[in-house]
């Protein structure tokens, strides 16, 4: 359910813009994310941190966008997001005695110090080359293929991803039977 609310906002934008196009879209982005962040803080009275900075960054990138009428300045906040997800995952190891992976995970499953290292390693690079992704397709394909891309493409990545995350963790984990 929390993967469905996390990705509210992109639902909405895919919608919008495919019935009104990229400035409608990245205004309900913007109107959405900050309902999203007030509904979480009348829920939870606390904010979470990073839909606090998604809620910046689409309101400045896409504000930015409304402005100067461009839309490049949207295409990018994907790749921002993804480049602040990998930097506080990075910095996460030097940080507490826990990174972030195993911070989130550590009351689910026991795993070796190495295994934590490797697993919050891979989510660094993973969020980098994601980046990397979005910029090869804003600058390679058209806004529509990008707007798909940022939907379908970005979900199905992290889907594969996880999935080997999977197959990884399998071979780590004790067997209780």
């Amino acid at each position: 359910m929390k993967l469905l609310y996390d990705f509210f906002p992109i639902i909405i934008f895919f919608i919008v813009f495919k019935i009104w196009g990229i400035y409608a879209a990245t205004a309900s982005a913007i109107g959405v994310s900050l309902l999203q962040v007030i509904v979480y803080y009348i829920q939870h009275k606390r904010f979470e941190k990073m839909q606090v900075i998604t809620l910046l960054l689409i309101t400045v990138l896409g504000g930015a966008t409304l402005i100067f009428h461009d839309p490049m300045f949207i295409k990018w906040k994907v790749s921002v997001i993804n480049w602040i997800f990998g930097l506080v995952f990075l910095g996460s190891q030097f940080v507490g005695k826990k990174n972030l992976v195993q911070r989130m995970l550590d009351s689910k499953i026991s795993l070796p110090n190495k295994v934590w290292r490797t697993l919050n390693l891979a989510w660094v690079i993973y969020f980098i080359v994601l980046g990397c992704v979005n910029i090869y397709v804003v600058y390679h394909f058209s806004t529509n293929a990008w707007v798909n891309f940022k939907l379908f493409g970005v979900l199905g990545l992290t889907f594969i991803f996880v999935i080997i995350q999977g197959f990884y963790l399998s071979k780590h984990l004790k067997n209780d039977g």
